[in-house]
């Protein structure tokens, strides 16, 4: 079964034209939609939205997976920002092809106890696949510092309470357990049975490189991965340095100085013939 490879693209370039050089020259054909022509996914006006589907369509691209924040606001915040968020993108969804959104589960600012923490991060994801699968949406939680679903532990409590395989799934991101002192090769033996899609990040003693050549175990674990015939979506997610585009993301490793004077689509096309390179070796079926 085939694996389907996008990336971030606007760490390439803010706009659409830059956004789609960069992955034509990295011979991608597919990008997870963040933000586009100075707009956050969640807030593309629609006709805009329809502008950049013409010029993705001409280009031979499609949307694998909006890049969306819903879930990066603290419990205490009033949680009808993330469900206006997810309606806005189910009106997005017929005019850029696309069903799947990624997610986050929520801040605990004010250190409320875990138990408290727990209970509202988990009944908010619950609320979110139902109103997902209203919506015909596709939610995909990525593990994250600082939310409830950063611990490999409350992972697999989300992977337990709300993950079904079907309108909730989980993304892989092998670099935010890295940042947060965990061993991502543990992380992958104890949640691999509901891991749904990859984020392709890696840092070496934080510092961010390309993917496969720091901490992050990704080649073991991409490898054990195509050994066990897992299938799915995967995402180049750079960070090498710090553009517009990763800050708004809150990166919590350092820039890569080494990467400071090349252009950022330069950066970003290296970025992705890393994560290439990488499938082609352990002869991954990618697309």
């Amino acid at each position: 079964m085939t694996w389907t490879l996008s990336a971030f693209a606007d760490e390439g370039g803010a706009t659409t034209e830059a956004q789609i050089q960069g992955l034509k020259e990295s011979g991608l054909q597919f990008i997870d939609m963040r933000t586009i022509d100075g707009y956050g996914v969640v807030d593309l006006p629609i006709e805009h939205a329809k502008v950049v589907k013409t010029k993705l369509d001409n280009a031979g691209i499609a949307t694998q997976m909006f890049g969306s924040p819903i879930g990066k606001i603290d419990i205490d915040d009033d949680f009808s920002i993330d469900i206006n968020r997810l309606k806005h993108l189910a009106a997005l969804s017929p005019i850029l092809g696309c069903n799947a959104v990624r997610i986050f589960s929520y801040y605990n600012k004010a250190q409320r106890p875990y138990s408290q923490f727990r209970d509202i991060s988990i009944n908010r994801l619950g609320a979110l696949r139902d109103k997902a699968k209203e919506l015909g949406l596709i939610l995909y939680h990525e593990n994250e510092l600082n939310i409830f679903g950063d611990a490999v532990d409350n992972v697999a409590v989300i992977g337990k309470e709300v993950r079904d395989g079907k309108t909730f799934r989980t993304i892989f991101d092998f670099d935010n357990y890295t940042q947060g002192g965990q061993n991502s090769w543990d992380a992958w033996q104890k949640l691999k049975a509901d891991v749904d899609g990859f984020h392709l990040k890696d840092s070496s003693s934080r510092q961010y490189v390309p993917v496969g050549t720091g901490d992050g175990f990704v080649e073991k674990i991409l490898r054990d991965a195509l050994a066990i015939g897992w299938h799915g979506p995967l995402s180049v997610e750079p960070h090498l340095l710090v553009s517009n585009a990763v800050a708004a993301t809150g990166p919590s490793g350092t820039e890569n100085q080494t990467y400071k004077d090349m252009p950022e689509g330069e950066r970003f096309i290296l970025a992705c013939n890393a994560a290439t390179s990488l499938l082609k070796r352990i002869q991954a079926p990618f697309a």
